[in-house]
């Protein structure tokens, strides 16, 4: 085993080269599958491998490490793996401004944020690293594709998506801001185009069940609450009535139109009675027939056609409408109803149709309003007036509303006029209680160059083809250059020109790539066979998932969990996993907070200023109130914390921190600063007083080296030292408790107190040196998963390997129920209820023995007044009163 040097004062640089030295030499972190041990799997979501990590990085990360160093060293087999999610548009946005190809830029950034992670000190098994972008990675993403086609998960279809004019490119709904596409700000346009849909709306029950039924044996308790919320309503199950209107509307080919049926889904089936209008979305084949006579509504359909699909943005902007001219037939009343065009109804949920009923519903209201349409009240609550002057809550209350004005309908609750409206629409044939859902099936085809290659070939004679699987993987050219002119694969002849496998004649490939939420929806299982080359996951897969503990922000807390859930379930159904649900534990980390300061420039700019750069001006109660300028004294403006941004200069390099005070002060403060779930405010102060800790520490093991070297079991102890065991052993349950509930902020100040212990022990009497040994012992081991660099060379130059073995496989310490014992208590003494001193007894002392000491006190004796007590009064542990 290596021997590190021992400067006499720390040297992070030195100190942390000797260790990392001596984990690379013995291949430390290699685990292996071992079914005599007792398994647990913690993973941090892969990075996007953008340059540089930054402190949210430092901090994910060191929460997985602390983990996993602390299981290890209670006996568990832990794998902590560690991987790349390195396909992205943003590789080809850095390509078109540094005119290289995706592939350079990305694999020079993987090689510097690995070394940035090798600097933390991170306990990863790096031979189990995956780099998405890698074709011996996304040949199973092509396998798993083409095996989904076989088994009608996926398909190909047509459907309404963003597109982006300048960018050549279908985006997401979350790159739709404003109505313009995120990176080129030029107007979206919504476009029918094929593509690839997973249909994962096949597993929304079960999706459902695990984040909302506490029942379901696959729930996930060990999600956050709120996780398990945001996936509840973003799968939205609904449960109300889908009915049809009718009408005889024909298209040109004089047939009608979807059957002479309008269908609309409805949760307030109990409103049927107050539609007074029915809306289609813009792309809806009712409003694509009004809009051929009809030059203004075709202008307004093609307006509509810009922007965003998501349903946020939609609630955000101003409802607007037009009259097609058209009518459809109520099932109940038979009387006509208006049909309009509404900017708000989306074609892609349900049937692209609503009915309105303004008086009952908010946004129909005030679309009812706007544009004159009738307001008809159905539903009365007890001792409410209705006003269509106005909108009131009490307007769409299901709980204490009742039918009027609804025929057969008045009088009922919800409930029971549901029930009813869907019998009357049944007994037409017209309409059923249905389930719906907000989830819709995902969209897997991107117009991009950098991501998997779908594996299909186009052929005139044969239609789309699917890659046959010993063609597999379909490589994906890693020497192009994207330039802003669309997908250069549609260029590249030697990736596009092909046979047909099934008649020969010439074919191209498909050119559009898969969204890369493939990538990262199953990398998590290639981790446990990671150079498997003939099945996409094996033994390791079966040995190691579901996975433990997974660590991550809260920003993926939807699509990425969602989709990993999803594709997990695919893989379960065909025969590749036995696991139901990926993660059993979530933890989604904290942002990392710092200060911003920022000033107008003469142009009407934003200037932002780095924190040091600035002096904060304070008021009275020590807030800040304003900033100025270091340089110049000129004033700028204090914005308070935010969220750590390249963009407004308030971030902090790991990489400069590491080089000024090295990792383990970096991991003690991002760990000591917050708890882990939540933000963490930086604080260079606090960073300097981590450091300081640390060669407090050193100095500590340095000062005391010959003692703790030298010291040998104690046959007994002495006062000294047991009182400095109990102290430590108290600690160490703390901390214990605190590590299994992963509360690490509370672990680094339990450390501290022991160092504070061991400072102030003054070593005297039987087993002085031997409970010092023990203590520092234990400090090490409390601190290694926190900072096991300086604790790796304290615990070799100090002896304790040579006991104990290396700090990595270490025995945990436990806990000394007989050191916690007390000899001797110490009691608050009254007399007459007021303090007059304290009072020490053994620690086994009884009420008689308790009394009697008291009264034999001389407190007593001089505060008694020579009169004779009353009575005693003992509060155990606490107290003792005497009455005179």
């Amino acid at each position: 085993m290596s021997q590190a040097p021992q400067p006499h004062v720390y040297s992070p640089r030195e100190v942390e080269a000797a260790a990392q030295a001596d984990w690379r030499a013995r291949d430390a972190y290699r685990v292996t599958e071992d079914a005599n041990k007792k398994k647990f799997y913690a993973c941090s979501m892969l990075p996007y491998p953008s340059g540089k990590l930054h402190m949210g990085h430092v901090r994910n990360y060191t929460i997985n490490d602390m983990l996993t160093r602390y299981l290890r060293m209670n006996g568990w087999n832990v794998l902590m793996p560690m991987g790349w999610d390195a396909f992205g548009l943003p590789a080809e946005n850095a390509a078109m401004k540094n005119h290289v190809p995706p592939a350079k830029w990305t694999y020079d950034n993987i090689a510097y944020m690995k070394k940035q992670m090798q600097a933390m000190g991170l306990a990863i098994d790096w031979s189990r690293e995956i780099a998405t972008c890698k074709p011996d990675y996304y040949k199973w993403n092509q396998w798993l594709f083409l095996k989904m086609l076989e088994a009608g998960i996926a398909e190909r279809r047509t459907q309404v998506v963003n597109w982006d004019p300048v960018d050549q490119t279908v985006l997401a709904n979350e790159q739709v801001i404003d109505g313009r596409g995120w990176r080129s700000g030029a107007l979206v346009e919504k476009r029918e185009i094929p593509g690839y849909y997973l249909k994962i709306t096949q597993y929304a029950e079960e999706l459902l069940s695990a984040v909302s039924n506490p029942d379901d044996p696959n729930y996930l308790a060990g999600w956050p609450e709120r996780v398990r919320l945001m996936q509840e309503n973003w799968i939205g199950r609904s449960e109300g009535v889908r009915f049809a209107f009718t009408h005889d509307i024909r298209g040109e080919d004089g047939e009608l139109i979807q059957g002479g049926r309008l269908y609309v889904f409805t949760t307030r089936a109990d409103t049927i009675m107050g539609v007074t209008f029915c809306a289609v979305a813009p792309e809806h084949p009712l409003a694509t027939h009004a809009a051929r006579s009809n030059p203004t509504l075709a202008a307004f359909i093609e307006e509509c056609k810009k922007g965003g699909t998501t349903e946020a943005e939609l609630a955000l902007k101003e409802k607007e409408g037009l009259p097609t001219g058209l009518a459809v037939t109520h099932p109940l009343t038979g009387e006509p109803v208006e049909v309009w065009v509404g900017n708000y109804v989306l074609m892609s949920y349900g049937d692209g149709a609503v009915m309105g009923v303004p008086a009952h519903d908010e946004r129909d209201f005030a679309f009812a309003r706007k544009y004159g349409l009738p307001i008809k009240q159905v539903i009365a609550v007890e001792g409410e007036t209705f006003s269509s002057e106005a909108w009131a809550e009490w307007y769409a209350d299901k709980q204490r509303g009742r039918c009027v004005n609804s025929g057969v309908l008045d009088g009922l609750d919800h409930k029971a006029a549901v029930d009813k409206v869907a019998e009357l629409l049944a007994a037409q044939g017209l309409g059923e209680k249905k389930t719906t859902w907000r989830l819709r099936d995902w969209g897997i085809s991107r117009q991009r160059y950098w991501g998997t290659p779908i594996p299909i070939i186009h052929c005139e004679s044969c239609g789309p083809v699917p890659v046959p699987e010993k063609d597999l993987p379909v490589v994906l050219p890693e020497d192009l250059i994207p330039d802003g002119s669309g997908n250069p694969l549609n260029k590249c002849e030697s990736f596009l020109k092909v046979d047909c496998p099934q008649c020969g004649q010439p074919a191209r490939r498909e050119t559009d790539t898969m969204d890369t939420f493939v990538d990262s929806s199953w990398y998590f299982m290639r981790y446990c066979d990671p150079t498997n080359d003939d099945r996409m996951v094996a033994e390791g897969t079966q040995y190691w998932m579901p996975m433990d503990q997974y660590i991550g922000g809260i920003e993926h807390a939807i699509l990425h969990l969602l989709y990993a859930r999803f594709w997990t379930k695919v893989m379960r159904d065909l025969g590749l996993v036995k696991v139901d649900e990926p993660f059993k534990r979530l933890l989604t980390q904290g942002m990392v907070l710092n200060h911003i300061y920022s000033r107008r420039n003469e142009k009407g700019g934003i200037e932002y200023f780095w924190p040091h750069e600035v002096e904060n001006l304070y008021d009275e109660h020590g807030k800040i109130v304003g900033a100025r300028l270091k340089s110049d004294g000129s004033p700028v403006t204090y914005e308070g914390v935010g969220t750590m941004s390249k963009s407004k200069n308030n971030g902090v390099d790991p990489q400069d921190l590491i080089d000024q005070y090295g990792a383990d002060t970096a991991r003690l403060f991002t760990m000591f600063a917050s708890p882990p779930e939540q933000t963490l405010e930086w604080n260079d102060a606090g960073v300097e007083g981590a450091h300081r800790f640390l060669k407090r520490v050193w100095n500590f093991g340095m000062k005391q080296a010959e003692t703790i070297r030298a010291a040998q079991p104690a046959p007994c102890w002495g006062e000294a030292a047991r009182a400095l065991r109990r102290e430590v052993h108290s600690l160490l349950k703390q901390i214990h408790y605190d590590y299994e509930r992963m509360q690490y902020n509370t672990v680094v100040s339990g450390t501290m107190k022991l160092l504070n212990a061991l400072e102030s022990f003054e070593p005297a009497g039987d087993g002085a040196s031997a409970a010092m040994r023990e203590g520092f012992g234990i400090l090490l081991r409390a601190l290694y998963p926190a900072c096991p660099h300086i604790t790796h060379v304290l615990w070799q130059q100090l002896g304790y390997a040579a006991e104990l073995g290396d700090l990595l496989d270490a025995p945990w310490p436990q806990v000394d129920e007989a050191a916690l014992v007390l000899d001797e208590i110490e009691l608050v003494l009254q007399v007459n209820g007021k303090l007059r001193g304290s009072l020490k007894v053994p620690a086994s002392a009884d009420k008689a023995a308790i009394e009697a000491a008291a009264l034999a006190s001389p407190e007593f004796a001089r505060f008694g007044e020579g009169k004779p007590a009353k009575k005693v009064v003992v509060v155990p542990g606490r107290l003792v009163n005497v009455v005179v």
